[in-house]
């Protein structure tokens, strides 16, 4: 069989058609070739397939392909291991069901209070996304039924079971119907992922995706890091690089606060985003970096799971993984969307055995630098293009990005040219402003109105 090169190669329903149109998607990614012929078949399928790869819209169109929406039964469940990439899935299926009338998508995830979910639930959903603890706790509490689940989605199935939702998810594939089509998707393949596998596919297919060497589009750097002196070595690096915007993975939660209190004496704008902040706080810190009002991101792996942003300048290993497959998903992170990348890492002696796994993984010797450790405050240090501004009121208020453009470019005569990305919320708003305009924006936006009414805002 010929495969297919775009999505009018495909046999979708023709309400899938907006969803694809509204996201100019025509040509298929490597991943959506290989998988998205057999899904649509209705075979199971494990894939190898790293954030940013299209796998979203390769599980989606084949879960939405067979949503009956005159039934008002739960018919999907995707399951995903963070808040954050569960909201962000969430959000990519809500657009490919743009032409599906009445569809009804609930994202259930931990982490925020029970009662609003329940009583979504007052009516099933036909797809369900969240975070396994949470989905099985609405499911043992009857609110939840899963019998005509008929596409199971297991989304970064590797992460999952790092977090310990391994009994989690067996518990729910045991609520739903034997004859279902099961889609695992991992960016590693670890042998516990292949139990998974086995213990709950049926004669699937296995396809790869850039499961090997590192895209050809990354360059990369290995710097001897000094143990005692890795924070001020990792502001010389982003001094030397200037990068427009760098995410340092860390292996440990607890060193991205520290790193972050040493880059912001140094003068750089560094958030930590990690497992123990509250949800209001990591979808800020997400937002932020995502509009340009923040240029380095502190992160540990699993946090950084919920980030799906194609121009990442730079990725730094601040001490590099334990495992070379976590190596190749953290610097698969830059060099996307066609555009260069750069990976720096800081590698002690006592790291040498991980770099000689990285090695072996590229097939090249690794030939190492030296950087010298930040002296004293630095100046010229890069700063990030946009500012945030917060507007307490949303969705709930009938609040539209529309709505606040013209605020802020009618009296407030805040030039477009100044204004970057909008994010409107139930509850709150979030506007990015040019940082030499957001002062002057922030002052004509608290005197004024927006939509004829006063909100309060307040800057991130």
């Amino acid at each position: 069989m010929t495969t297919p090169v775009s999505f009018a190669d495909l046999a979708l329903i023709p309400s899938l058609r907006p969803g694809l149109d509204a996201l100019d998607y025509t040509a298929l990614t490597p991943i959506q070739a290989q998988a998205l012929p057999a899904i649509l078949d209705g075979r199971d399928l494990i894939a190898q397939a790293p954030t940013g790869s299209g796998k979203t819209a390769a599980f989606g169109l084949g879960l939405l392909q067979g949503i009956d929406a005159g039934v008002v039964q739960t018919q999907a469940l995707v399951l995903c291991p963070t808040r954050e990439l569960a909201d962000q899935v969430g959000k990519n299926l809500r657009k490919l069901a743009t032409g599906i009338a009445n569809l009804k998508l609930s994202v259930l995830c931990g982490g925020i209070p029970l009662g609003p979910q329940l009583a979504s639930l007052a009516h099933a959903p036909h797809v369900v996304v969240g975070t396994p603890g949470r989905v099985l706790e609405l499911v043992q509490k009857d609110a939840l039924d899963l019998r005509n689940v008929r596409t199971l989605v297991l989304d970064e199935a590797d992460r999952m079971l790092d977090m310990g939702f391994d009994e989690a998810i067996r518990a729910l594939v045991k609520r739903t119907p034997k004859e279902r089509q099961t889609l695992l998707f991992s960016a590693t393949f670890p042998e516990s992922i292949r139990t998974l596998g086995k213990a709950m596919l049926r004669d699937p297919l296995e396809v790869s995706v850039d499961g090997g060497a590192q895209p050809a589009t990354i360059e990369t750097h290995f710097f001897e890091a000094e143990p005692a002196r890795r924070a001020p070595q990792l502001a010389a690096l982003l001094l030397q690089f200037r990068p427009e915007s760098t995410v340092v993975f860390c292996n440990m939660r607890r060193d991205t606060e520290e790193v972050v209190g040493s880059l912001a004496h140094y003068g750089f704008n560094a958030l930590a985003l990690h497992g123990d902040m509250e949800q209001r706080d990591r979808d800020e810190v997400l937002l932020r970096f995502a509009n340009r009002s923040c240029n380095v991101l502190v992160a540990s792996d699993v946090a950084a799971r919920g980030l799906d942003i194609d121009d990442i300048g730079a990725v730094v290993n601040y001490e590099l993984p334990t495992d070379v497959d976590t190596y190749q998903h953290r610097i698969g992170r830059t060099g996307r969307a066609g555009k260069a990348g750069l990976a720096l890492s800081l590698v002690s002696a006592q790291e040498r055995g991980r770099a000689a796994l990285v090695e072996e993984r590229q097939g090249s010797s690794i030939r190492y630098e030296k950087i010298a450790p930040l002296a004293g405050k630095p100046r010229e240090v890069p700063q990030a293009t946009m500012t945030t501004l917060r507007i307490d009121a949303g969705r709930t208020d009938k609040l539209r990005p529309g709505d606040i453009v013209g605020a802020l470019t009618g009296d407030a005569g805040v030039s477009k040219d100044a204004i970057g990305k909008i994010d409107v919320f139930p509850t709150r708003s979030y506007v990015a402003i040019a940082r030499n305009k957001a002062k002057h924006a922030l002052e004509q936006l608290r005197a004024g109105k927006i939509k004829g009414r006063k909100f309060r805002v307040n800057p991130l």
